[in-house]
């Protein structure tokens, strides 16, 4: 009798979500985060990066993919929880909340040391040679500065890449790995893009808090329709990033779901007002429909279009349009354009000494005296931080990633794939405008290239299984 109550009870705290252990653990800390932000916010700046660690660990060993969406997860929303802490407590800059992806992220660190010897052989040189490159910034920072602003540098650089090497290396698992991604960022793409145009119209007091408090002025005014989107993320820039990621994804998948996330979703992407990711999107796109069989290309077209009729009435509305239409116009009139201009005159004044940069100032250099941010360009920011020496490799492997990745022919037939390789170069061909390789864009796109390459690396082996069992 008693064993029975006690699977009885077992069964219905699972609520059909298995593993038990893994969503007990998922569950526990984010009611124990959700508790914390209702009675005692502050705690949070220790146990909620303390708490997604060890939660991040023990998925990493024991479930493979919970940690994926763990991972993602704690990525998309940390920034949104950094904010409600700030809000409840009072204003910390910098906040040890932003760390807890980065903590997440380093679990992976033990795939490289088990799978390092062998990574090269199996096509994961690329990696390493960006592993070479940022390794090298980082011993060169550690000369010149102190170890405290070294570290959350090294983690934005570093971590990205490890993610993504890390689902290069279980390239076994790509197909459930592939499902997995797939429902993650339909629900992202839901969740950040409602929050969005929410955010948009009303300005909830805790990001006009954040908005005053960090003085973004580049993110807008603290007022309804007056912000520029970040949603649950930390700026416009990374969301736009993730939305880019999520909506191509969603041209790719199937069910009803996606064309209302796809509205919400392409409206908040365009209240971003990033040129930079609508420019990648429409790289991404052109990169995308070419690649696929013409059967799959018809299907694409006919899902473009239905979701054409279900987004551009939405962002014609009186709300949206006024907004969205200024930020189109500019794209191709810069006359008065004071982003345009600021960032002209700071490659202007910036890029001879950034190309004169032999050994690199090192990782935690930060660029001052123009008008353009550490953060706009992520050219600038190889040659200052890396040197030729570091960037080199660094950005050799990233040309040879790229370039494995449209060698590819097994590819092809996977939507799922052709659209990561096409995310990857979406993302990439932002790296003049930002820092799209570090921090959560560096996410997107190194976990993307893994995932391409992964692909590539899975549907080689079906084939050449295949030929020698036939």
């Amino acid at each position: 009798m008693q064993i029975r109550s006690s699977r009885a009870a077992t069964k219905s705290f699972n609520f059909g979500l298995k593993p038990a252990p893994a969503w007990m653990a998922i569950l526990g800390f984010t009611l124990f985060s959700a508790l914390c932000l209702v009675v005692k916010a502050g705690l949070l700046r220790i146990a909620f990066p303390g708490g997604a660690f060890l939660v991040g660990l023990f998925l990493y060993g024991r479930y493979p993919l919970l940690y994926l969406g763990f991972t993602w997860w704690i990525a998309f929303l940390s920034p949104w929880v950094r904010r409600m802490v700030d809000y409840s407590s009072g204003w910390v800059d910098p906040s040890t909340i932003l760390l807890a992806p980065f903590l997440v992220m380093l679990v992976t660190l033990a795939t490289l040391v088990r799978s390092l010897p062998r990574a090269t052989r199996q096509g994961g040189l690329p990696f390493i040679l960006a592993f070479v490159g940022v390794i090298y910034g980082f011993l060169v920072g550690l000369i010149k500065y102190p170890p405290t602003a070294v570290v959350v540098p090294m983690l934005n650089w570093f971590t990205p890449i490890l993610f993504g090497f890390h689902l290069f290396v279980n390239w076994r698992s790509y197909p459930s790995y592939r499902q997995s991604l797939e429902r993650i960022f339909l629900w992202g793409v839901l969740v950040s893009g409602a929050y969005g145009v929410y955010q948009y119209l009303v300005a909830p007091q805790w990001d006009r808090f954040w908005l005053v408090n960090s003085k973004a002025i580049a993110f807008g005014t603290p007022e309804p329709l007056g912000i520029r989107v970040f949603s649950i993320m930390n700026s416009p820039g990374p969301f736009a990033t993730v939305m880019l990621a999520g909506l191509m994804l969603l041209l790719s998948g199937k069910g009803k779901l996606r064309f209302f996330a796809s509205g919400v979703g392409y409206l908040s992407f365009l209240l971003s007002l990033v040129r930079s990711a609508w420019l990648g999107w429409g790289v991404a796109m052109l990169t995308f429909l070419p690649s696929l069989k013409p059967k799959l290309q018809m299907r694409l077209v006919v899902t473009i279009v239905v979701m054409a009729l279900c987004i551009i009435p939405l962002a014609n509305l009186d709300p949206f349009a006024d907004t969205i239409g200024a930020r189109l116009q500019s794209l191709t009139n810069t006359k008065g354009d004071v982003s345009y201009s600021q960032r002209s005159e700071g490659y202007a004044a910036t890029l001879s000494l950034a190309l004169s940069q032999f050994l690199g100032q090192g990782l935690g250099f930060v660029l001052e005296g123009t008008s353009l941010g550490s953060n706009d360009s992520g050219i600038l920011s190889m040659f200052f931080s890396l040197g030729w020496f570091g960037t080199i490799p660094y950005l050799g492997g990233i040309i040879l990633l790229l370039f494995s990745l449209f060698q590819s022919v097994d590819i092809r037939a996977d939507t799922f794939a052709s659209a990561a390789r096409a995310i990857s170069l979406g993302v990439f061909a932002q790296i003049g405008l930002g820092s799209v390789t570090l921090a959560l864009s560096g996410v997107v796109f190194w976990g993307f290239a893994g995932m391409a390459l992964a692909a590539s690396q899975y549907h080689r082996y079906q084939r050449l299984t295949a030929l020698q069992s036939g």
